[in-house]
């Protein structure tokens, strides 16, 4: 960029620099998918190809996806995050990808309710750097339910993402859909692992329980983590939330009205940055325009 990010982009990247896995180390050569294209209008979308999403899946083994979580120390895990142990909710699963130095990561995402059946909703920092338009990830893949090393729906190659042009550019609306592609004699996502809703312009104030697979000790993103609190409307378009979920755990799903007996509810919001300091409390963006229009790129995707 030529400019300075507005400093509504500042505080987000200062927040995000010490709570999410993706921003850490120096910056490297950026690793350029072979089929990218920029959206028309405030959608930037990144297209995978067959052979590239191919090469996703064989690079992500079951070894290399718990050593990633090895090779990260992000403190203990703090005490309003706790260990998931009721009904299991296969839609949040991990997402594993290469982020732009070229460094193995994770965040966390959701599948959500959509007429192909293959879209996922996370952060847009999960899928492409702010402020540099061409800093996108690669080898990106999305295991369902993901515990202890297991993927027990199996492993989603991510042949597309969506993120809000104002966040290649500006730092702002930190909010991303993905399209996965169907295993070779699987199902399509949501008929493998069902579906959250998603809602957009809702306001906060409501009662939500967020969830991710965040790199703390002990869990190391082995297990999936959540807090609950009543949202509250925080400056810049976005919310908050009490919740010390830590790096990794970004993308993953504010759902309101969650059901515990059937793992269900409604997405309005996701884990985006903290204070800057991995403590309490958890930013997530108000769904807007711009997420209705990443999500509608990616139904139609």
């Amino acid at each position: 960029m030529s400019h300075s990010p507005s400093p509504g982009a500042r505080r987000a990247v200062s927040g995000l620099a010490t709570a999410l896995l993706a921003l850490a180390g120096p910056l490297a050569a950026p690793a350029v998918p072979a089929a990218a294209a920029a959206g028309a209008g405030q959608v930037g979308t990144v297209t995978y190809t067959a052979a590239e999403q191919a090469a996703t899946l064989s690079y992500w083994t079951p070894a290399r996806m718990k050593q990633v979580g090895r090779t990260v120390d992000l403190g203990a895990t703090g005490p309003l995050s706790k260990p998931w142990t009721g009904k299991a909710v296969p839609s949040i699963g991990r997402l594993f990808f290469v982020n732009s130095r070229g460094q193995d990561t994770w965040c966390t995402a959701s599948a959500v309710t959509s007429a192909n059946r293959s879209v996922i909703m996370t952060a847009a920092h999960c899928a492409r750097l702010g402020s540099s338009p061409v800093n996108t990830y690669s080898d990106i893949v999305f295991v369902p339910g993901y515990a202890k090393g297991k993927a027990p729906y199996g492993r989603y190659a991510v042949k597309s993402t969506m993120t809000p042009r104002s966040w290649a550019e500006e730092t702002v609306n930190d909010v991303a859909a993905m399209v996965v592609s169907t295993p070779a004699g699987g199902k399509r996502l949501t008929d493998a692992v069902g579906a959250q809703k998603v809602a957009f312009g809702r306001p906060a104030g409501e009662r939500v329980t967020a969830f991710g697979y965040p790199g703390t000790t002990p869990q190391r993103g082995e297990e999936l983590l959540y807090c609950t609190g009543t949202s509250q409307r925080a400056p810049e378009g976005e919310q908050r939330v009490p919740c010390d979920l830590g790096g990794g755990a970004s993308g993953g799903p504010w759902l309101a009205g969650f059901d515990s007996a059937t793992g269900k509810g409604t997405v309005v919001s996701v884990n985006s940055h903290g204070e800057g300091d991995g403590r309490s409390p958890m930013y997530g963006p108000t769904l807007d325009k711009s997420a209705r229009a990443v999500y509608d790129a990616a139904v139609r995707g």
